[in-house]
């Protein structure tokens, strides 16, 4: 065999090399710079979904286990410390372009951010996207500052500091719940106009004006903002504060206790109708009842006061039965109950079961036992009132009986224990009826005997005591007998 001469070695060389460099350029990818299908990404917990789509070449080259990703720079542009935002699934992307979703991290909140398109096999790297806004709004509602005082006041040459609620009042979501959140304050230029004043969860004013605070998500639209509140200096020594009540005014106390707020001070008093109240030196105070409430606040240098007339939106009733009544087996009670409720709705009880059909301001009470009825206005406040009463069986102390008796045992167990005559010689016959004792003293004389004698413990000296009746009617006749009490 020949041996190759020294130029045929090189030209050997070379065009291996030329094989291996082409092999190199044929394997490699190219990723363009991916294109967004949004202008900005404002996320929140009911949206946080968008799309990019790119192009690469040649797709030849993608290898079975390829995945490709989104690589998510941080604030300002920079991929130092990105963050991997989408991975495909291995071999799911094979033909360009490709169009893939993505959401943003909770913690996104910045103008400036860039995506970059990443394969894994092989490995490579598109340009940077164009620069986007991204915020996630984790808190995106109205929220409270100043506990909804809408004003403030500030001695000359002092401040009034205006905070973020938290947790808020009422419903309010206050947004100092997430700590990744910050804020911007505003001073109204007019009704829908306002300049930025300062960044930060607090503000020191000392500048008359309308201020209000938003949630900072950049060029994001929100609905994260706070109310507004009016700032003014007290130039005449004394000031207003406004109070304002959390549940409203009129307010409704089935809801709880109202708090009556007022602005910011170094110390506070407050008084109902002009009566100090013990111990009500706090900024807020809280109450279940109607009148008029003021407050004075020390500023300082100054100071401040104000006033609410407090109204409680409860509706007025009544009923017109005692808690505890008594009826004879054959009788019936009405009960009546008056109320000033908006379209009330009656629920009726007796030993605490509803009563069907039974659904008006009047009640016919035919039975023995525990009732209560309920009172419950449907507009308005929805509040309830109930009123309890019981219905016990009453003693008859004009039962129909023949005979006058001539023995009585007054021990208490309501049986025998008074002595009950024929209805010819009760109250309302003008019939005189004279008890004595066997010594003749009279211990009873009435021309309307209700059946009750004795009313009182008789002191017994024996254990059957012997007393005497007379009987006399209206028409003279005359009943005479002995009453043995048996003790």
């Amino acid at each position: 065999m020949l041996k190759p001469t020294n130029p045929s070695k090189i030209l050997f060389i070379f065009c291996c090399l030329s094989l291996l460099w082409q092999a190199s350029a044929n394997a490699q990818l190219v990723i363009g710079a991916p294109n967004l299908g949004f202008s900005q990404a404002c996320a929140s917990n009911s949206f946080n979904n968008y799309s990019t789509t790119f192009i690469f070449s040649p797709d030849t080259v993608l290898d079975a286990s390829n995945q490709f990703s989104i690589e998510l720079s941080d604030a300002n542009g920079d991929f130092e410390n990105s963050t991997i935002i989408f991975t495909s699934t291995a071999g799911a992307i094979t033909s360009s372009p490709a169009t893939v979703q993505f959401s943003i991290p909770e913690d996104t909140a910045g103008e400036n951010y860039r995506i970059k398109i990443k394969s894994s096999a092989p490995v490579a790297t598109s340009a940077r996207s164009e620069p986007f806004a991204a915020y996630f709004k984790s808190q995106d509602a109205p929220f409270s500052i100043n506990n909804l005082v809408s004003t403030g006041v500030f001695c000359t040459g002092g401040s009034y500091l205006l905070t973020i609620d938290n947790p808020g009042t009422g419903n309010n979501e206050s947004p100092l719940l997430y700590p990744n959140l910050s804020f911007k304050w505003f001073r109204e230029t007019s009704p829908t106009t306002s300049i930025f004043v300062a960044d930060g969860a607090t503000l020191s004013v000392n500048t008359e004006g309308t201020y209000f605070a938003r949630t900072d998500y950049g060029t994001c639209t929100s609905d994260s903002f706070s109310n507004r509140v009016t700032i003014t200096e007290a130039v005449a020594g004394e000031a207003n504060a406004t109070i304002v009540s959390s549940l409203g005014n009129p307010y409704c106390p089935e809801q709880g206790f109202t708090i009556l707020n007022t602005i910011a001070g170094n110390s506070y008093q407050w008084f109902k109708d002009g009566n100090m109240i013990v111990d009500a030196t706090d900024q807020m105070y809280q109450t279940n009842a109607s009148g008029l409430f003021s407050v004075q606040v020390d500023l300082g240098e100054c100071s401040a006061s104000g006033s609410i007339d407090l109204v409680s939106e409860l509706f007025e009733s009544s009923i017109d039965v005692p808690e505890f009544n008594e009826m004879l087996e054959e009788e019936s009670l009405l009960v009546n109950v008056t109320t000033t409720a908006q379209n009330p709705i009656f629920q009726w009880y007796l030993n605490d079961t509803l009563i069907s059909n039974a659904n008006a301001a009047t009640f016919e009470a035919t039975e023995f036992g525990d009732y209560s009825v309920v009172i419950t206005e449907t507009e308005g406040c929805n509040a309830s009132i109930e009123y309890l009463f019981t219905i016990e069986e009453a003693f008859d102390l004009f039962p129909e009986v023949e005979k006058i008796p001539n023995v009585i045992s007054p021990n208490g167990d309501l049986i025998n224990d008074t002595w009950i005559i024929p209805t010819a010689y009760v109250s309302g016959t003008n019939t005189e009826i004279i008890i004595m004792t066997n010594q003749g003293k009279v211990v009873l004389k009435t021309n309307d005997y209700q059946n009750n004698w004795p009313e009182n413990d008789l002191n017994l000296t024996a254990i059957n005591q012997v007393y005497y009746y007379v009987i006399k009617t209206s028409d003279n006749q005359t009943k005479k007998g002995s009453i043995t009490v048996v003790k």
